[in-house]
């Protein structure tokens, strides 16, 4: 397949990586010019999409939000409508479910299919292909994109015909996501108040009922003292921030989730919003006078 993949940042540059790998022809899109460069020094495509939008099979929409998604489909420069009848995109941004379904509406009226496609797993699953895909839409949009799911996930849910309740699906895994992240800087900090040690909270823990995904992913940053960012902290006041949006439109209560939130935000407060999520452990060290692994060294 000809490709381009949009947004070239952690989970981006490594779905760009596994769509090359899977044998497909990539132009890589970024507004950072040194990311383009780089995959293209990877492998991928030279030049820009320009001249080559119209002979597209499909287009990989990996960008923060709703804005940036509407922006690259179809704002100024807008690729959908410089795609051929039959082209698909592929969108990944988590966006509130209406949103997904107005996009594929506009799509529609190109001729373009849309699949509603969040992805899940990490910048780390990415680079392997082995993400997971919350996906909705048409059969003829799934067909249309079988090639490159093929290659840059494990898994792929087929949620349906209908875009928005891939979007919907994400939201309940973020709700659950940025919960367990919160959940585990609280517990781990908790413990050290009792003196229990990081890496002795990661040992135990993560054998034992009060275990998860994101703890076993999360933790062991903390203990490194290694705040790269995989997934960063901004990425939750907004994402927790569409969870409670969909919550209050159906009227449902999220106490828990609102709860997280507020952490993020601290965290963001802290100018921790570029440091990867674990950070919001940092939160409740300050809060009560903890020293993490590593913040002797920086603050010595």
């Amino acid at each position: 397949m000809k490709l381009a993949v949009i947004g070239l940042g952690s989970m981006g540059y490594g779905i760009a990586k596994s769509a090359l790998r899977g044998g497909h022809s990539v132009w890589g899109v970024d507004i950072n010019p040194d990311a383009v460069a780089r995959f293209q020094g990877d492998g991928g495509q030279p030049g820009g999409i320009d001249a080559h939008a119209d002979q597209l099979d499909a287009v990989i929409v990996v960008v923060l939000n709703a804005a940036q998604t509407e922006t690259v489909l179809f704002g100024p420069d807008g690729i959908v409508p410089r795609l051929r009848p039959g082209a698909a995109v592929l969108s990944s941004a988590t966006v509130p479910p209406d949103f997904a379904r107005q996009m594929a509406a506009r799509c529609e009226d190109h001729g373009v299919h849309y699949l509603d496609a969040p992805i899940s797993g990490g910048s780390i699953k990415a680079a392997e292909g082995r993400l997971s895909v919350m996906a909705s839409g048409t059969p003829e949009a799934f067909a249309a994109l079988r090639g490159a799911l093929d290659s840059i996930a494990e898994t792929v849910f087929a949620l349906g015909d209908t875009p928005g309740t891939g979007s919907a699906m994400k939201a309940v895994n973020q709700m659950l996501a940025g919960i367990h992240i919160a959940a585990m800087a609280e517990a781990m900090t908790f413990g050290m108040t009792q003196g229990i040690a990081p890496e002795t909270f990661v040992d135990v823990i993560s054998k034992c009922a009060g275990t998860s995904w994101m703890l076993e992913n999360r933790a062991p940053h903390v203990v490194a003292g290694d705040y790269a960012p995989h997934s960063s902290v901004n990425i939750w006041p907004k994402d927790l921030g569409i969870v409670l949006d969909i919550a209050h439109g159906a009227k449902f209560g999220a106490p828990v989730t609102a709860a997280a939130l507020q952490q993020f935000l601290v965290a963001a407060g802290m100018g921790l919003g570029a440091e990867d999520d674990a950070a919001v452990a940092k939160v409740y060290a300050r809060n009560v006078g903890l020293t993490l692994p590593g913040d002797a060294e920086r603050n010595p």
